[in-house]
């Protein structure tokens, strides 16, 4: 019988998403592929460093070790690297325990065509390409940041996880941010105030936060194994229709953050994130100094 990874919590995550490949990578922009290909299997034996979501991806494959959660976390690389130069990646893989068996490796194609076929709930990468095409296709996605001075440390136990979500354009639908770059402040919070019981259109990660909001329904409350925050830009009289929002998708966030343009990054780092999405570099940018962070793509906050 084949594995079924229907009912399954599936996260594709690339390899510079998992591991430090930052100097690698370096070798390949400067000096090409071939060089690349021949740095990774001269140094196949040598372990990579953890990277921005390495402790997000062994914090969830712990879910697995819990009762009647066995194979619940389902964690597949899915790289860009082909099968030879990818050993390094599963020896590194090995040498930190990680129970990852499987792998989409696609020797520099895009790997969107394949996050339906493994039924991908949440795909990571450092691939904006490959994140926009997850999202169009109805993939919660985001590119991992790899340039904060955050640092990774493989050792450290991880208890509860904690995911951390900006509002509009990541779990709501990006209509109200427009009318905020368009029109400005005045005219968002009208719109907002006047349309306050009519619940936002889903976002990109709403899928995905409806999962893990049923997979919390399972535990007690005080034994939970992920809890969830909203950080966002919005506040009074804004705040009313995120809840309302939140309260007819009948799903919970155990914290929510109405900051009114206070600085993310405190917030976060006191939440103690293993990963934050948020649409807008602005944001992800100074909180990957204290957390692992990912950028989610949206047209009408492209390059803000």
């Amino acid at each position: 019988m084949a594995y079924s990874l229907e009912k399954r919590l599936v996260i594709g995550v690339s390899s510079r998403a998992l591991f430090d490949l930052s100097m690698e990578n370096s070798i390949f922009e400067k000096e090409g592929v071939d060089a690349y290909c021949k740095y990774q299997v001269e140094h196949e034996n040598e372990p990579l460093k953890p990277g921005p979501g390495f402790s997000l991806i062994k914090a969830l494959l712990n879910i697995n070790k819990l009762p009647g959660q066995e194979g619940r976390v389902e964690v597949i690389i899915m790289s860009r690297n082909s099968a030879d130069t990818s050993l390094r990646v599963f020896n590194s893989i090995e040498h930190y325990g990680l129970d990852i068996t499987r792998a989409a490796l696609a020797s520099g194609a895009s790997l969107a065509p394949y996050l339906s076929a493994f039924k991908t709930d949440l795909f990571l990468s450092g691939y904006e390409d490959d994140v926009v095409s997850a999202i169009e296709g109805g993939v919660a996605a985001g590119i991992i940041c790899s340039d904060g001075i955050h640092v990774y440390d493989a050792n450290k136990e991880i208890g509860q996880i904690r995911i951390a979500f900006d509002g509009d354009a990541v779990l709501f639908s990006d209509e109200s941010e427009e009318i905020f770059q368009k029109q400005g402040l005045e005219a968002f919070e009208e719109n907002e105030r006047a349309n306050a019981t009519n619940p936002m259109k889903a976002g990109p990660f709403a899928k995905l936060l409806k999962t893990i909001s049923d997979l919390q329904k399972e535990f007690p409350q005080d034994q939970v194994p992920i809890r969830t925050a909203l950080v966002t830009s919005r506040s009074a009289p804004a705040h009313e229709r995120v809840i309302r929002t939140l309260r007819a998708w009948e799903v919970r966030i155990d914290e929510a953050f109405f900051l009114g343009g206070v600085s993310k990054k405190e917030v976060l780092e006191a939440f103690g994130a293993q990963i934050f999405f948020d649409d807008q570099v602005a944001h992800t940018r100074p909180a990957s100094d204290v957390v692992p962070a990912a950028v989610v793509p949206s047209k009408v906050t492209a390059g803000k």
